[in-house]
């Protein structure tokens, strides 16, 4: 992609070639008349995304491939997106489809009207997260116990932290980088944007279960994360956390 783009998209992939095609391309349609790239970062998948990628950007479609020589967490692929990107806005979701590409235009949307970051949001509202069998219905419970506590804790009014859907200005991304390897980015980004003054509003969107391949989430190990993240962030970020409760959302 030369030259500016108004919307750059980060998918973050570790074996998902059997959804990258349908992911790409939708994206792609998804932001039609709109200039825009798709950057895919890779952690060297085993199954042939990379290659594939490749294959996609050769037929033409707006989509770049940066190949990562290690699994580090989907929190260090991010940030190697969210760094290249060269969009005015820049947004990111999973390869695997749970949440709908489409959805995308309504967080671009969102900041045209003035918002600062745009959050899909899974929990409250119109949103919905799909629960077909036990072990989702389980996860769907613990995620939406988490993310009020994440709510409750901090003041910020969000009702879904660790969606891996939304779209931030790039120069708050700058001012608001996240640290963390893991799951714990999405949470902290949040945080980073708020303290920093940016305007957060949320779109509720529809979450469902991945069609192919597997979870590559760890849900123990990255609870652990995140509980270890939120309290130093209170922490490190009290006083300023404490005056922002007063402010309008």
């Amino acid at each position: 992609m030369s030259g500016p783009v108004a919307v750059s998209i980060v998918i973050p992939t570790y074996n998902e070639r059997e959804n990258i095609d349908e992911v790409v391309r939708r994206v792609d349609e998804t932001f039609r008349g709109i200039e825009h790239e798709l950057l895919v970062v890779d952690d060297s998948s085993p199954d042939g995304t990379g290659q594939r990628v490749r294959q996609l950007a050769a037929e033409g479609l707006p989509v770049r491939l940066i190949e990562r020589a290690r699994r580090e967490g989907i929190g260090a692929a991010l940030r190697t997106g969210y760094d290249a990107a060269g969009g005015r806005y820049v947004g990111s979701l999973d390869a695997d489809l749970s949440f709908p590409p489409e959805d995308l235009l309504r967080l671009y949307r969102v900041l045209e009207e003035g918002a600062d970051l745009a959050l899909g949001e899974r929990h409250g509202g119109t949103g919905s997260y799909d629960a077909p069998k036990l072990s989702i219905l389980i996860k769907r419970s613990v995620s939406r116990a988490g993310n009020r506590l994440m709510r409750l804790t901090t003041g910020i009014p969000s009702r879904d932290f660790t969606a891996n859907f939304r779209m931030i200005r790039l120069e708050v991304w700058r001012s608001a980088r996240a640290l963390s390897n893991r799951n714990a980015f999405l949470f902290e980004m949040i945080v980073n944007a708020w303290i920093s003054g940016a305007v957060i509003r949320a779109v509720p969107v529809t979450f469902a279960d991945r069609r192919f391949g597997a979870s590559k989430l760890r849900p123990g190990r990255e609870a652990l994360a995140l509980l270890g993240t939120l309290i130093t962030s209170l922490w490190r970020h009290r006083a300023r956390i404490n005056s922002l409760r007063r402010r309008p959302s």
